[in-house]
């Protein structure tokens, strides 16, 4: 089993009260698509932007396709866009 720490920031830190991180489980190799299922399934107050989300591993950034080490600090952005 992976245990992963999710590190939330601006909306999705709203979406879940407050929360700073959540804590997930996942079997081993499982990767961040896999992770932003289960996210999706069980608070679905984030399940729309599991779609668009950036995320990083371990301070780099990374893609759905990517395995996630146990014990791995995984953060999720939400999509910023500006002028």
């Amino acid at each position: 089993m992976t245990r992963v720490k999710v590190l939330l920031f601006a909306t999705l830190r709203e979406r879940v009260g407050g929360a700073k991180s959540i804590e997930v489980d996942l079997p081993d190799g499982g990767t961040i698509r896999d992770l932003k299922m289960r996210i999706a399934k069980n608070i679905p107050a984030l399940e729309q932007n599991m779609k668009s989300v950036l995320t990083t591993i371990n301070r780099e950034y990374a893609f759905d396709e990517a395995i996630l080490p146990d014990g791995a600090e995984l953060a999720m952005f939400p999509p910023v866009s500006g002028g």
